[in-house]
């Protein structure tokens, strides 16, 4: 089903900025149709016929149903069209641009319907026509809560009349918007309450409020007044959260109720969202654990490589002492993953804060005056799954060392090296570029074959852990330094040994 947007730009003249209007009231008016009772319906002429002769018709852009009473339609008319003749209501709003009400006979239903036709104005002129729908109400006995609603309703209507609602500021509403349902206090000119709904008053009772409510400021029964001030005073919506420490949180939303540009009054919905901050509590606590825990994780690595390097100091074959520290770098590449997501919240982390303290730790090992070589990291992977980033960092650590160890072999760089990291991020795959002015590969080289340490653990990772692909080829340098380019396509999937999430 096509969207308001859609339908208006489609088959309705209106412009832009009187289509974002009506996205705006659509977007909070299951509030109104909770405090009518009633199915609302939001027409917007479509012109007359190309000849310009023939009736008027007029599309439904958008329909909603209440959640305090009974629908009256159960299909949808949204994208129905109507002409004049079967809504002359409807016509004669949108024609004087005032609120007008009757009844008009429902083939469905076979029944007259009552309906309130509500000009919806912007900037001055009407561009739609929001009407209330409802069953016949003869014989039929309101209640106190009923009827304060319906003229909150009424008050909003003459607010959609003038232009003043929907409010600017609605899209700040997280999620869904409140319903009158959940809770709702109306509250006068001065901010005292004059109405609360028993669902409020409930609300109010677990804040540890109780005893008489009419008549009274919110301060006065000891709740903030931060949102009631804010609302008064800008006449735009507002929103506070009330809290009984450990044990109730209770949101609310201020909106004004405004006559002409003053406000005359408030309509405060209240909802019960303890166990949405008790959940909120619970995952930050369980965010600090898991954080604590890569914090003392990076710690253990970073003691078992302080072992390794004193291990390395009393050895004394040069074979063993450069086994030991391959192995303290692989280690604290490890460890620079788990102290990035010590740092951050969540399973990712950003993969180019890894690499820059990976690409010093290799320059600060292997770089020397005898070796002149440095690196350079060109753009971003983005952030990466923590398995990933893992897996990545060691691959990364034994390419750039196998490019020190071959590429600039010591005594054969007699100027400034240059090795370039370029990475990459389009939303499937991660690819890793690594290239160098090396000396190169050597004849018939062949990286599935090669029996090397390094390399072995390079296509162990890429191939097996990460589900991607390697490759190394001749660079285009001159014939005594050609240079080596590896690369690296790593596919962005939870489970990259699973084939359906390729």
């Amino acid at each position: 089903m096509a969207g308001i947007a859609d339908l208006a730009r489609i088959h309705t003249p209106l412009r832009a900025p009187d289509v974002d209007h009506l996205i705006g009231l659509v977007g909070s008016w299951g509030l109104l149709a909770d405090l009518c009772f009633s199915d609302l319906m939001l027409f917007a002429s479509m012109g007359h016929p190309a000849d310009g002769e023939g009736a008027e018709r007029f599309l439904v852009l958008s329909q909603v149903r209440p959640t305090t009473g009974q629908t009256l339609y159960k299909t949808d008319w949204i994208g129905r069209v109507v002409t004049d003749h079967e809504r002359p209501l409807v016509a004669r709003c949108m024609s004087l641009g005032e609120i007008i009400s009757g009844e008009v006979p429902n083939q469905e239903l076979r029944e007259l319907v009552r309906v309130l036709c509500i000009p919806v104005r912007r900037d001055g002129r009407t561009v739609a026509v929001l009407t209330r729908e409802a069953a016949s109400s003869v014989g039929r006995h309101t209640g106190e809560l009923e009827r304060t609603y319906v003229e909150v309703f009424h008050r909003f209507a003459r607010m959609i009349a003038t232009g003043e609602f929907p409010f600017r500021t609605l899209d700040e509403w997280e999620g869904d918007a409140p319903r009158v349902g959940d809770g709702a206090l109306l509250l006068d000119g001065t901010g005292r309450i004059e109405f609360a709904s028993p669902n409020a008053i409930s609300a109010l009772h677990r804040l540890g409020v109780h005893g008489q409510l009419e008549g009274n400021l919110l301060g006065e029964l000891g709740l903030p007044e931060s949102a009631v001030r804010s609302a008064f005073g800008r006449g735009v919506p507002a929103y506070d959260e009330m809290e009984r420490p450990g044990e109730v949180t209770v949101s609310m939303w201020c909106l004004p109720l405004l006559e002409h540009g003053t406000t005359t009054g408030a309509l405060a919905l209240l909802h019960d969202i303890s166990e949405v901050r008790r959940r909120d509590r619970l995952l930050l606590s369980k965010d600090a654990t898991i954080r604590e825990i890569h914090h003392r994780v990076k710690n253990n690595l970073q003691t078992i490589s302080s072992l390794l390097r004193l291990q390395a100091r009393r050895l004394e074959a040069p074979e063993a002492k450069a086994a030991l520290e391959e192995s303290v770098r692989r280690i604290r590449s490890i460890a620079l993953v788990h102290e990035t997501l010590s740092l951050e919240a969540g399973d990712d982390v950003p993969f180019l804060e890894i690499v820059r303290p990976l690409v010093r730790m290799v320059e600060e090992g292997l770089v020397s005056p005898e070796r002149p070589v440095s690196v350079t990291v060109v753009g971003d992977a983005g952030k990466l799954p923590a398995t990933m980033a893992t897996s990545l960092s060691v691959v990364l650590t034994e390419l750039l060392q196998n490019a020190m160890d071959h590429a600039f072999p010591l005594g054969s760089v007699h100027e400034p090296s240059h090795v370039e990291l370029r990475l990459g991020n389009d939303g499937r795959s991660v690819t890793v570029l690594l290239r160098d002015d090396g000396v190169g590969l050597p004849e018939g080289f062949d990286l599935e074959a090669s029996t090397g340490l390094g390399l072995s653990i390079v296509r162990t990772l890429v191939t097996t852990e990460l589900g991607g692909t390697i490759s190394m080829r001749r660079g285009r340098g001159d014939a005594t330094r050609p240079g080596t380019v590896v690369e690296l396509v790593v596919p962005l999937s939870e489970d990259p040994l699973d084939p359906l999430a390729r």
